[in-house]
């Protein structure tokens, strides 16, 4: 009988000490991460649920790893990410836009090229599933900062209306040269250039918004997480996961659109399953 692991991330603010004084104050984030929880605890999953304090680098890519030594082909480890989206300079050239698209967790920033070096320690066989509700978090691997402040202007969204889950530029600079040489012996690693070829398992990622949007935040849950909830309805949705993705677009405005990604492995049983299933 297949294993299902799942990991539930939730930041409702960042340490001050590392991001210049910025905390990224949000609301929701932790309550995404409970609800996801309950999801993945319904559907058979065993949870870890990590929130704002305790989501700390360490922490994350410690619980992923002990998640890869522990499943076999045939298991799956789900992983949702409710937070800031943020952003580093690319600095061993494999991004066309010249940025690192990142989560910020507590204690510093988990920068994609290490998110897709920790999936490539799963076996080749198991599935990973992947949310993200954050902003540009499209691919996990391609960020569009600039992008996304011409996106805004283009479609008349007024930032200060809503809150989202984005690191401002002026902050992502600042954070970024205040710990430039903790930040850099990770961008210079030439081996981490290929780490999203180096994944052998079937991953799929369902984002809150496409690379150059903005994902908002809420009362109860982020937009994309409360439409996922919905579309869900306690287990009641039956379709695959490229239905799920489809039906919770439908509930989301224009300006934030849900992506499917996948990476590594392709495994077309995994794609036409129903969402959770072990």
């Amino acid at each position: 009988m297949a294993t299902g692991l799942a990991l539930t991330i939730g930041l409702n603010s960042v340490d001050p000490k590392h991001y210049g004084g910025w905390s990224g104050d949000l609301m929701a984030c932790e309550a995404d991460a409970h609800d996801m929880a309950d999801i993945a605890r319904t559907q058979g999953f065993s949870v870890t649920t990590l929130l704002t304090k305790d989501a700390t680098r360490q922490r994350v890519t410690d619980a992923i790893r002990d998640a890869a030594k522990k499943l076999q082909p045939g298991d799956i480890f789900m992983l949702s990410y409710s937070g800031h989206g943020g952003q580093v300079p690319d600095r061993n050239s494999d991004e066309k836009d010249k940025i690192d698209e990142t989560w910020c967790l507590y204690d510093g920033q988990l920068i994609d090229d290490e998110n897709n070096a920790l999936f490539s320690e799963f076996a080749q066989g198991v599935r990973i599933l992947v949310f993200s509700d954050s902003c540009h978090s499209g691919s996990v691997t391609k960020a569009a900062y600039f992008h996304k402040e011409m996106n805004m202007r283009a479609t008349n969204v007024d930032v200060h209306q809503k809150r989202y889950r984005f690191m401002p530029s002026d902050t992502a600079f600042r954070t970024y040269h205040l710990n430039r040489e903790f930040y850099d012996q990770i961008l210079k690693r030439q081996d981490l250039r290929e780490s999203e070829s180096k994944v052998k398992a079937s991953t799929i990622l369902i984002s809150g918004c496409q690379d150059n949007q903005l994902s908002a935040d809420g009362t109860f849950n982020g937009l994309f997480t409360s439409q996922l909830l919905a579309v869900w309805q306690e287990g009641a949705f039956d379709g695959s996961y490229r239905q799920f993705r489809r039906e919770i677009v439908k509930q989301m405005p224009p300006d934030q659109t849900p992506q499917l990604y996948m990476t590594g492995q392709y495994n077309p049983n995994f794609v036409k399953q129903k969402p959770f299933t072990i």
